[in-house]
């Protein structure tokens, strides 16, 4: 490796041994741990919009593990970082395993074997997508919901009584993480989002 690229890779080990993300890895089960992996692969290969820690914390949690959202988007955060500068910097499997061997002190065999075998599926098709494309530096819209409800109390309605739209937006966030935004409009104000939507359609017609 040249100097620049162990120089990356180093600042990627000690987020994941000193900034305690290792020891978190050590509670994953090998199954959930992989999907993990995969999910930061697939996210680095613009195949998902974003890594759903939440939905994957749920079930980690339902198999008997101590493990919180903070601490799972934590180990996701340092993965992608890893992931992304060993694809930057083109590492072989054997490098990037080497690295984690003589750097990370505390990961688990079974973490490093997922690794290893992640990245030698498909860490070639991440430095293409890597050198191809600039990292994103904003979020990714992944689904919209919204339902009608009907005010018991409210700082802007006059009246109980009067109906109202909430709305939930999925979006991934640079590091890929996955969160719903949730925001209620009286029915003027939803009219008026949905009008510009529709201008926006619009206006895409003529692209």
């Amino acid at each position: 490796m040249a100097g620049g690229s162990a120089g990356a890779l180093a600042r990627a080990l000690v987020a994941l041994d000193g900034g305690g993300a290792a020891d978190k890895i050590r509670l994953i089960p090998q199954d959930f741990f992989a999907e993990l992996c995969e999910q930061i692969i697939e996210h680095l290969n613009h195949k998902i919009p974003g890594i759903n820690t939440a939905e994957l914390c749920q079930r980690i949690q339902t198999s008997g593990v101590d493990i919180n959202i903070g601490d799972l988007a934590k180990v996701a955060n340092t993965l992608s970082f890893l992931f992304s500068t060993a694809a930057r910097n083109n590492l072989s499997t054997e490098e990037l395993v080497t690295s984690l061997g003589s750097g990370v002190s505390t990961l688990p065999k079974h973490a490093v074997q997922v690794i290893r075998h992640v990245w030698n599926e498909q860490g070639k098709a991440i430095a293409v997508s890597e050198d191809a494309t600039t990292t994103a530096t904003v979020g990714q819209f992944v689904d919209m919901k919204w339902k009608l409800g009907v005010a018991m109390s409210s700082d802007t309605c006059r009246s109980l009584k009067y109906p109202y739209v909430t709305v939930t937006l999925t979006v991934a966030d640079p590091s890929g993480q996955i969160t719903d935004k949730s925001f209620e409009m009286t029915i003027p104000q939803f009219k008026n989002f949905v009008r510009q939507f529709k201008e926006m359609a619009s206006v895409l017609e003529t692209v």
